[in-house]
């Protein structure tokens, strides 16, 4: 038997022989072939938008999927520490907490009507599992039972099996029966061309074709996100949540919009579907709701969707949720986050810097092995001639002190929103230093 002493958590000046190994013995790392050591680059402390490592070597973040305040903001870092110490968290399946309809409220009033009840669960997996559900419940509260959904074939709904069964990517892929019969668009258009308006109709016309695929068997919804990130940071042309909204009125499926990665100011907006106007039947969002400080995802529906479920059956409510739902200590990071973004005007400078740091790199598109560069906000995207390029920009952008994302052959830069100009400066030459053509 192993001593006390041999599994008491690390100290922070810890032998970084030991964390290293003790890594690799133990410890099994999300979305990583077996035998690869993830414990090369081991992080032990950050700021702002700065991130150190083990052997003290600094880098500049640009791989924060879920950063929005950056890291040890005091304000947020306070707000956790305070509702642990007063409320850590209670079972909202038979009570409430003084935070959750704060939390509910405040992002109620980012949103257009009638979105305003929202479920909280732990991730944007469990969000989409949830969202499912409603729209399935919906259908069959009607009397009209639907169970299809249409899909992005190259969308990403999370790591459940459903929400894995909404997906054609290979990392995606099981072997156990789909839960619900799916329905899935291709890309029309190759991603570049994409984002062009004039690829609006084309892409919507996909979209119709996959709703009319099987009128004996109409979809009780359409899941899409505004922007495609685990599908190769793929920008869609403007007007195509609008151009959804009028097909799922048209046709009785709801709109459900996967915000889990573009939510809460990564996009240059709070919302992206507020900000073309158009107002979903369902919204999933979570990322950057607490800024990675606390796991939280928020499932956002319209009143229509609420009031259906008092036909349930068997509770006359929604059948879905975790002992840690709406965990208060979560929200109390979530409004902290909230307060954070909105102080210190995090959405409206994301959209400044990604535009400031999309057009000091526009000129590398069609060059050398750089096939495009487009962006989202603050999402700049690089796509690469094949995906071994852009594994070498990664690699070489971290050995330069700068981390990155890769999706396929799209290279990502994805910093914190706290990111200031000289940190964004810097991420731009060290990520052109990382191409190809620099070498």
């Amino acid at each position: 038997m192993a001593s006390i002493d041999a599994v008491r958590p690390t100290p922070r000046h810890a032998d970084p022989d030991l964390v290293r190994e003790r890594d690799r013995r133990h410890v099994w790392h999300t979305w990583t072939p077996v035998g690869a050591d993830r414990s090369g680059t081991t992080f032990t402390h950050a700021d702002g938008y700065r991130i150190f490592d083990l052997d003290g070597r600094e880098y500049i973040e640009g791989s924060a999927l879920n950063s929005t305040c950056g890291y040890a903001h005091p304000d947020v870092v306070r707000a956790v520490a305070e509702q642990a110490g007063r409320l850590h968290q209670v079972d909202v399946s038979m009570t409430s907490h003084d935070l959750l309809g704060a939390l509910a409220e405040r992002i109620a009033s980012y949103l257009p009507a009638p979105l305003s009840r929202t479920l909280f669960v732990n991730s944007g997996s469990e969000g989409f599992d949830a969202a499912l559900i409603m729209a399935v419940g919906h259908a069959a509260h009607r009397g009209r039972p639907r169970s299809r959904v249409v899909a992005f074939a190259r969308g990403y709904q999370g790591a459940t099996i459903l929400g894995r069964s909404l997906s054609a990517l290979p990392r995606c892929r099981h072997p156990m029966t789909a839960p619900l019969p799916v329905t899935l668009v291709d890309l029309p258009l190759p991603p570049r061309e994409l984002r062009r308006p004039e690829a609006l109709p084309v892409l919507l016309d996909a979209f119709e074709r996959a709703v009319l695929a099987d009128p004996d068997n109409p979809p009780a919804a359409v899941v899409v996100e505004p922007f495609l990130n685990v599908g190769g940071g793929v920008v869609l042309p403007p007007g195509f949540l609008a151009g959804l909204r009028a097909l799922c009125d048209a046709t009785g499926a709801l709109l459900v919009v996967d915000e889990v990665f573009t939510a809460y100011g990564r996009a240059g907006a709070m919302f992206c579907c507020a900000r073309d106007g158009v107002a979903p039947d369902v919204l999933v969002s979570s990322k950057g709701l607490a800024g990675g400080y606390v796991p939280i995802a928020a499932v956002t529906a319209g009143e229509h969707v609420f009031e259906g479920f008092a036909a349930d059956p068997v509770i006359g409510g929604l059948r879905y949720g975790h002992t840690t739902s709406g965990h208060a200590v979560a929200c109390a990071a979530a409004l902290a986050t909230l307060d954070v973004l909105e102080k210190e005007n995090l959405v409206e400078r994301a959209e400044t810097l990604g535009a400031r740091m999309s057009a000091r790199l526009a000129h590398l598109a069609g060059a050398g092995e750089v096939v495009d560069v487009r962006r989202l906000g603050l999402v700049v995207v690089l796509e690469m001639a094949t995906e071994e390029a852009a594994l070498g920009v990664l690699d070489r952008a971290r050995a330069g002190g700068l981390l990155l994302r890769r999706q396929g052959a799209a290279v990502m830069a994805v910093p914190p929103l706290v990111i200031d100009d000289a940190g964004a400066d810097l991420l731009v030459e060290r990520l052109t230093a990382a191409l190809p053509s620099a070498g």
